[in-house]
């Protein structure tokens, strides 16, 4: 337990390591595209967080009660990137390209860093 503890903090910090870097290299189209990278790395940053937060928090628990926190964690991962989403591209209107780019850079770190962890 204390092992996914510690790896779900290092993911969530290079996730928001890869997501300042993602903005600051956007920042050279202006303060709209930086904003923009930001927010969509923030989606999955905050998300991942809240995963984590879901599974981890608790106490220890059976096998089924965990698969049932890793469940609905992911669910509401998911539901706060999709609405997050809505809310930059269609509320807010910033550029849609530094979004997803902001978004797949955080994602990225996912893959990597599961990829590693063994």
């Amino acid at each position: 337990m204390a092992a996914g503890r510690r790896l779900a903090v290092h993911v969530i910090a290079a996730q928001a390591g890869a997501t300042i870097i993602a903005g600051l290299l956007f920042l050279a189209q202006g303060i709209a595209a930086a904003v923009a990278a930001c927010c969509g790395g923030a989606l999955v940053v905050i998300g991942t967080a809240l995963l984590a937060l879901r599974v981890f928090a608790p106490p220890l628990a059976s096998g089924g009660v965990t698969l049932r926190r890793f469940a609905v964690g992911m669910l509401l991962k998911w539901m706060f990137v999709l609405g997050g989403f809505v809310l930059v591209l269609a509320r807010w209107r910033l550029p849609p390209l530094p979004v997803m780019a902001g978004f797949g850079a955080a994602l990225l770190v996912n893959f990597l860093a599961l990829r590693f962890a063994r």
